[in-house]
């Protein structure tokens, strides 16, 4: 069933756990991971960047979609639709299509700016039911093309944003998106620390969730991060077995081209990727 993040996210910093957000790219990404969140019996938010919602033909369509999925598949855990890393104007369009979720980017903003964007949609926002994630300090890596070095949020900010009605919290400590450079420093958990007490008991959110050793998201959870993103890793194990089906040239056996079959070796990587993430986060068995 379609619901916001709060409350699975809530439950989720009660538990000592995180909820994965997987992001969905078309019909096969969400089709796994909305399968392996049932078998599961875990909560799942599946992100939506700007890109990937233009890419499947507007949010709208992405909202049918996944709700006829939930329905068609019989889906009974808790999922959000949740609009990642999304600009003022995207955020509206999102509440608008029926997402369930928005994560407002107002990291590049000056400080006063970005207080009264998240504002005025917080306010928008709480009056349909839908959540609200904010940002302090950007994410480094790419996302969408916006590119940033892996900042460290600044306390004070933090709790500023945390006090306007938000749901969720992502604050920079040194991740990044994509793939994590080898001379990468690792997680500023001093200052995740501090967070965690600056805006309790808000849930945080690690963003680049894909490459960061299983201790260091172990830790993060237990100083109160409560939903993890992952996205390039499942785009990488897709890859892989597409790749390794066409390199064995599955597709010229048969009916091997038909894309039902050359995309099910993606699919089921996908689902083994998002299975290892839900255990390592500990939400498996955690949907009620």
């Amino acid at each position: 069933m379609l619901v916001s993040a709060k409350e699975m996210l809530t439950k989720a910093k009660a538990g000592k756990y995180a909820v994965g957000q997987f992001n969905i790219n078309n019909l096969e990404w969400a089709k796994s991971i909305l399968l392996t969140a049932q078998e599961l019996n875990s909560p799942v938010i599946l992100g939506v960047s700007e890109g990937a919602g233009k890419y499947m033909c507007g949010y709208t369509t992405v909202v049918g979609m996944v709700k006829g999925m939930i329905k068609e598949l019989g889906i009974t855990v808790p999922v959000a639709i949740h609009l990642d890393h999304g600009s003022y104007e995207h955020a509206l369009k999102c509440i608008e299509a029926g997402f369930s979720s928005v994560m407002f980017d107002g990291s590049h903003y000056p400080i006063d700016e970005n207080i009264a964007k998240t504002k005025e949609l917080v306010k928008i926002a709480n009056e349909k039911g839908i959540s609200v994630e904010a940002e302090v300090g950007a994410i480094g890596g790419e996302e969408d093309g916006v590119v940033g070095n892996g900042e460290v949020a600044d306390v004070e900010e933090c709790k500023m944003i945390a006090g306007l009605g938000v749901d969720m919290l992502a604050a920079g400590i040194g991740n990044i998106h994509g793939k994590y450079p080898e001379n990468w420093a690792g997680l500023r958990f001093d200052v995740l620390e501090e967070i965690g007490k600056a805006t309790s008991p808000m849930p945080l959110v690690l963003h680049g969730g894909t490459g960061i050793p299983d201790d260091m998201i172990k830790k993060a959870i237990s100083l109160g991060v409560s939903k993890i993103n992952v996205n390039t890793e499942c785009q990488l194990s897709f890859a892989a077995a597409t790749r390794k089906y066409i390199e064995a040239e599955k597709d010229l056996q048969g009916k091997g081209f038909d894309p039902r079959k050359l995309l099910a070796p993606g699919c089921e990587a996908i689902k083994a990727t998002v299975k290892e993430k839900m255990e390592l986060f500990g939400s498996v068995g955690k949907a009620e």
